[in-house]
């Protein structure tokens, strides 16, 4: 038959790029060896002859929308998955197809909080199952390598409230809180006064919830409110995931807002995720952002940290402090996708087939980003330009007492 001459002439030429064994198991039952010899330890299921379109041209896109829409199964450790499916997409991607990946979305007051919504408003139960009992949604800080998820969640935050340099009785500004857990921390241990402000009505229930229940009514007020939007001024300004929904574009004008929100000895943090790729220029094969779009991260933007560095000063701000914690976020994720295998059934129930899908491939292909330097996310702590050489630490020492 044609189209079984065709993946075999497939199967030849992928077979040397497929870093485990693996098998390819077709709607009738037959299977054919891929990569290296061996027990296979990843299996790719193709449930209907459409789906072997995916596998002539395969890409990124194309391979989770595959297992999305139920015409692929898989079978195999994920880390091992996700390493085939970069193989096989890697075939595609010849250097002379790299091109501009300036996708620019119109980042209005409404579009941002439909964005917040669809991507954090799928249910707190939801996030639960697998973000642990710190409700915290960005990566960890592994001090020493050897932590769980919930005390490297917590250590992540003292680290940031010690960079900030949070004393008693100081106003904070937490941008993009989620689901409070900085702003009760910064009122229970440091004594601060704390604002945290969400798009996500979900998340502004949960940590309105939450900050009553820990009696902190009187020092923590969550708010649903833009950031565009808010007034007054804070000693300390802190944004964690958060500015990968702004806009590349945007930038300047943000980090402006973060400067204009700061006291005159004001201090602010921003923590977020980057591409690695200084022209934002990845081979459509291995670029993976139309699933992240449709799915995931409706009008997501990441900026390299050059570019972040670059609307700092632009939008007011010095740059005091730069720290890359993508090892952690590597190892985070892996916890989350742990965390998500272990729960499958309830996910399951939860949320349904598909969903469980589009977010069990994102978190496995995430932790893979991170550990091959595709993707990389850095803490920046800032303060006013122009300030006297006094305001500056003489070392990074005061950050770890």
């Amino acid at each position: 038959m044609f189209w079984q001459d065709k993946l075999e002439s497939w199967l030849d030429d992928v077979s040397k790029l497929v870093p485990v064994p693996a098998r390819l198991v077709l709607w009738n039952g037959r299977a054919f060896h891929v990569g290296h010899s061996g027990e296979p330890q990843v299996t790719l299921n193709i449930k209907q002859a459409s789906a072997l379109r995916r596998l002539r041209r395969p890409t990124l896109d194309g391979l989770a929308r595959a297992y999305v829409d139920n015409e692929i199964d898989i079978d195999g450790r994920l880390p091992d998955v996700i390493a085939v499916a970069y193989a096989l997409a890697r075939k595609q991607a010849a250097p002379a197809s790299r091109l501009a990946n300036f996708k620019q979305f119109n980042h209005t007051r409404k579009s941002d909080k439909q964005a917040i919504q669809f991507h954090y408003d799928v249910s707190d139960a939801f996030y639960r199952l697998w973000l642990g009992r710190t409700m915290v949604y960005s990566c960890a800080y592994f001090e020493n390598g050897v932590e769980d998820l919930d005390t490297a969640q917590e250590k992540k935050i003292d680290h940031i409230l010690g960079k900030i340099v949070l004393q008693p009785g100081q106003t904070l500004l937490d941008i993009g809180c989620g689901w409070g857990t900085l702003v009760i921390r910064a009122a229970e241990k440091f004594g601060a006064r704390c604002v945290g402000i969400t798009l996500s009505e979900k998340q502004y229930a949960f940590a309105t919830e939450r900050v009553k229940q820990a009696g902190l009514a009187n020092r923590v007020e969550i708010r649903l409110q833009d950031y565009r939007d808010i007034d007054g001024q804070f000693d300390r300004v802190t944004s964690v995931g958060m500015f990968e929904h702004v806009g590349r574009a945007n930038l300047p004008v943000y980090f402006a807002r973060i400067a204009a929100l700061q006291t005159a000895e004001g201090i602010a943090m921003n923590h977020g995720i980057t591409s690695t790729d200084p022209d934002i220029a990845w081979s459509p094969a291995v670029d993976g952002s139309g699933f992240m779009d449709k799915y995931i991260f409706p009008n997501g933007e990441l900026s390299h940290i050059g570019q972040v560095l670059e609307a700092m000063q632009r939008g007011g701000l010095e740059t005091l402090d730069v720290e890359n914690l993508r090892r952690h976020y590597a190892h985070t994720l892996a916890a989350w996708t742990d965390a998500f295998e272990r729960n499958t059934p309830s996910i399951k129930d939860l949320a349904g087939e598909a969903t469980f899908r589009v977010w069990r491939i994102y978190l496995a292909g995430c932790a893979h980003a991170f550990q091959q330097d595709r993707l990389s996310i850095y803490q920046v702590v800032c303060q006013k330009a122009g300030r006297e050489d006094d305001s500056l630490a003489w070392s990074r020492r005061y950050m770890y007492l």
